[in-house]
């Protein structure tokens, strides 16, 4: 899909946006013309990655375990564009624990950054775009382990699923101003700084997807670019799945065992 005259001098926020998929959908934005806000903790990778989009997009640091921080976050976007189009609620963590051993400060940390800044953002974002008259679009990137039981990262999947009933219910209670709530889920991508996995790992869980290859660019940001546009002005509360059927059933079951009819 040609989204070439969509987003010229639309404003487009993307949290997380050093890690793998929020420069994928930073990129996308930058490509469609769009004016970007990249945010994310880690200030020196933040610098790196806008320097890699061009365009000079906003940088804002800011903290999403930290309430004051991010109202001072959307402060600054209030000063600087009044507010945005579009907000993409991509930061996540996806730490790795059995429950026994996970310590409550964890857990609290996981949901904090997971479904407590996505629910704060959302909200101090609305206001802006109520108050601006900005029939908006809020993404939040969620994952099929909202659907799915994963061992050793329990917290995550319940984040994710808290996060999908968030986005149902944002969607309903903005629906009346014209502001559009929607949840992606991209596909398995392998790993990255910040989560490296096992080239092993990497193997075996591509092996089991239907369409056969882990998840690439064009994947993530066409989906991303596609809830915010107004090709899908009549889509709000629901979750846009692109991981090649991974989350609908797995290969890896007696495939040695099966022959054609």
């Amino acid at each position: 899909m040609n989204f070439a005259d969509e987003f010229k001098g639309k404003r487009v926020i993307v949290t997380g946006a050093c890690g793998i998929i929020g420069g994928w959908i930073a990129k996308g934005f930058a490509e469609a013309g769009a004016e970007l806000c990249l945010t994310d903790r880690r200030s020196d990778a933040l610098i790196a990655a806008a320097e890699t989009l061009g365009g000079n997009p906003l940088t804002i640091v800011a903290d999403l375990t930290d309430a004051a921080d991010m109202e001072r976050f959307a402060s600054e976007i209030a000063a600087t564009w009044g507010a945005p189009d579009v907000l993409v609620n991509n930061a996540g963590i996806y730490p790795s624990g059995f429950l026994l051993d996970i310590g409550i400060e964890d857990f609290d940390t996981i949901m904090g950054v997971n479904l407590r800044a996505p629910f704060l953002l959302s909200k101090l974002f609305a206001r802006q775009m109520i108050d601006r008259g900005v029939a908006g679009s809020i993404i939040n990137i969620s994952s099929g382990a909202a659907r799915k039981m994963r061992r050793t990262v329990v917290p995550y999947c319940v984040s994710k699923t808290a996060l999908d009933r968030l986005t149902k219910g944002f969607a309903i209670e903005l629906a009346e101003y014209g502001i559009r709530v929607n949840a992606l889920e991209p596909g398995f991508i392998a790993g990255s700084e910040v989560s490296a996995l096992p080239d092993e790992h990497v193997e075996t869980v591509i092996s089991t997807i239907p369409l056969g290859r882990s998840s690439s660019m064009a994947d993530v940001a066409q989906a991303a670019l596609y809830l915010a546009s107004s090709a899908a002005s009549y889509v709000t509360g629901a979750t846009l799945t692109v991981d090649g059927g991974n989350s609908i059933g797995s290969l890896a079951v007696f495939q040695a065992k099966k022959s054609a009819l």
